[in-house]
């Protein structure tokens, strides 16, 4: 216990080390289309930040070491957020895990030694709870990275993410760099996958129940039992936490950023079956797998550092919902 809170007093001491950003400061937002970096970039916006760059993979190629040092040498930001990577469900893990493992080691290697080059004050880098070991106590404390085994159906983005956790780490030690590390639980909301092939359970279950209903199917057959829990962050509160950190936060400990929450499966599917509408039954094929008992973080980090999540599932999700209609996502469906 004394060295627990120790350790907190440390952070909490830490937090003070580096300066806010400027709202005129150079901030770049790397993988700014994807779900985290679009939501970062509307709250830099929302909270006044005026000097945003962005750069699409047409222009940018994160791969590529040369054309990373070419960008970094003519922007020179202040600031990186590091969002870009490939993600995706059990499915897309499973049939392309060189592609996993290659890309994310490029991309964030690339953009981490060139923010090191070019002298950027300070990277914010983003992990996942997904590459914490698979059977880890709950709830999950950052301690328990790299303690067991990692999930086998995606230990290549694992890999590889946890390569860029110590990557911040050693140039932190080494070259007295300001890069730090958080660590999500599962997200939704806006810009989310809904690709069935490529996405994770909430985006699925809100595309498949909503897809059911306007079928006017009679019932809508959910994998497994329902039994397992999961915790789920809305995106626009991640995007919240990681200005936070950038403004506050200061140290090479990892931080896990939830709601410290969790809720069943079943719960999840009756949830989003009360706001999409669906009166069919929901059916649970018990053949399919389950998957993993329990999966939550422990934010106790994050919280004596003053941030806590703000948004209720069901209204996140049907601002997430709200959001695919304005855009039409579930045309032709």
């Amino acid at each position: 216990m004394k060295k627990g809170l120790l350790m907190i007093a440390g952070l909490v001491a830490a937090a003070s080390i580096q300066a806010e950003m400027h709202k005129k400061a150079k901030i770049y937002v790397a993988g700014h289309r994807g779900l985290v970096g679009s939501a970062i970039v509307r709250q830099l916006k929302d909270e006044g930040y005026s000097n945003i760059i962005t750069c699409n993979h047409e222009e940018l190629d994160l791969r590529s070491q040369q054309e990373v040092y070419r960008f970094m040498h003519r922007e020179r930001p202040d600031y990186v957020f590091v969002c870009a990577a490939k993600v995706g469900g059990i499915l897309a893990n499973r049939d392309k895990p060189a592609e996993f493992i290659y890309d994310n080691l490029m991309i964030q290697s690339n953009i981490v030694h060139a923010s090191y080059h070019f002298k950027v004050k300070k990277l914010l880098f983003l992990g996942s709870s997904c590459i914490y070991p698979r059977d880890c106590p709950q709830p999950i404390k950052e301690e328990y990275l790299l303690t067991s085994a990692l999930e086998a159906t995606n230990d290549a983005y694992a890999i590889a993410k946890i390569a860029g956790i110590k990557m911040c780490q050693a140039y932190n030690k080494q070259y007295g760099t300001n890069f730090i590390a958080c660590m999500p639980t599962n997200l939704y909301g806006p810009n989310d996958n809904f690709n069935l092939e490529t996405s994770h359970v909430l985006p699925a279950l809100l595309r498949k129940i909503y897809t059911a209903k306007m079928r006017g199917d009679k019932e809508f057959i959910a994998w497994g039992t329902g039994a397992p829990f999961r915790e789920f962050l809305y995106v626009e509160d991640l995007a919240d936490a990681c200005i936070f950190l950038m403004n506050q936060y200061d140290g090479s400990e990892i931080v896990n950023i939830g709601t410290g929450r969790d809720v069943s499966i079943k719960k999840l599917v009756e949830m989003i079956k009360a706001v999409v509408g669906f009166e069919g039954d929901i059916v649970w094929d018990r053949s399919k797998p389950d998957g993993t008992p329990r999966k939550l973080l422990n934010v106790d980090r994050m919280r004596q550092l003053g941030w806590e999540a703000q948004t209720d599932l069901k209204l996140g999700i049907e601002k997430t919902l709200a959001w695919c209609d304005e855009y039409h996502i579930f045309e032709g469906y």
